[in-house]
């Protein structure tokens, strides 16, 4: 079975293969003998109800500096591909949400992962608060007096902007920390949604463990840790990455929210837990995958494409 596959992602030329996600994806498709065309959010349109994209066939090999060869550009209707891949990075802020709303128009004969519907209704930092029982305390806001109640409640406490992303502005707030009014102030004029805030974890200095789901179902994971001096286990800025296992509790976790995932058609989906406490469920452009299969892990490029082509209206 062949599918046309069209990919919404930033441009593939700035991509670091290494621990990228998405080709991970292209190149198990590719094995797998399926079309692929590559396209970025701006090329996409609507017109008198069609939604289209400017796309160029795409031939992708595990070459770093020389990993991918584009075709001559052609507007397409994207409701004539049997898959549309939306893997653009975050932010997720209106131009995303739009993309969704177009995204949408072109389901259910063409299938789009993740879903657009579910995307667009399922923020990642706000969709995690449905499972309260797993997180740990945490306050949405821009509120002073809520954030200084909360802080008097918990002591330590992290700060982080709602639709913020890779661990940027993630910042933790001592008990009597005198640098709270300023950052109070710096939140407040850069970033209009309210923020979230948190209990601070400690134990985060021992990881910040990603799973990915995929269908509901937990396939693998990496713990990353924080380089010295720095709060955030994001890889991008600095983490580093250790193979690791599930733990009961975080089996719990995944047990949990893996129906939920599924009945949304959140196919691959990725959290993030600290000290067995959900902090996040990403389901934008969820990453991990070339990280656990450097690691010894599965490569769980191989059962999103099982669960894709099972999936797909058209094939």
């Amino acid at each position: 079975m062949s599918l046309t596959v069209a990919v919404q992602m930033d441009s593939i030329r700035s991509i670091r293969i290494a621990g990228d996600t998405t080709f991970a994806l292209l190149l198990e498709a590719q094995r797998r003998g399926h079309r692929l065309l590559h396209y970025t959010p701006d090329r996409l349109s609507m017109r008198d109800g069609i939604v289209s994209a400017r796309v160029e066939d795409l031939s992708v090999r595990d070459v770093e500096g020389d990993h991918a060869t584009l075709g001559a550009p052609a507007r397409m209707n994207l409701a004539e591909a049997d898959v549309v891949l939306m893997r653009q990075d975050p932010p997720f802020d209106i131009a995303y949400i739009t993309a969704t709303h177009l995204l949408e128009r072109i389901a259910p004969s063409t299938l789009v992962v993740n879903d657009p519907v579910s995307v667009r209704n399922a923020p990642e930092k706000i969709f995690v608060t449905q499972f309260p029982q797993l997180m740990p305390p945490t306050l949405i806001t821009r509120d002073k007096q809520e954030i200084e109640a909360f802080r008097r409640e918990y002591g330590e406490i992290v700060m982080k902007p709602l639709h913020g992303h890779g661990g940027a502005a993630v910042v933790r707030i001592l008990p009597k920390d005198p640098n709270f009014g300023s950052l109070f102030d710096l939140f407040s004029v850069t970033f209009r949604e309210p923020w979230v805030v948190q209990q601070f974890l400690p134990r985060i200095t021992e990881g910040d463990k990603r799973i990915l789901l995929v269908d509901g179902e937990a396939l693998g994971a990496v713990n990353r840790v924080p380089a010295e001096n720095d709060l955030r286990s994001n890889m991008v800025r600095g983490g580093a990455a250790n193979a690791t296992e599930l733990t009961e509790r975080e089996r719990e976790i995944c047990a949990t929210i893996g129906p939920e995932l599924k009945a949304q058609g959140l196919l691959l989906v990725g959290i993030d837990v600290i000290d067995g406490n959900l902090t996040e469920i990403n389901v934008t452009s969820p990453t991990g995958i070339r990280a656990i299969r450097k690691l010894g892990g599965p490569d769980i490029a191989v059962p999103v494409w099982d669960a894709i082509e099972a999936r797909c209206p058209r094939g």
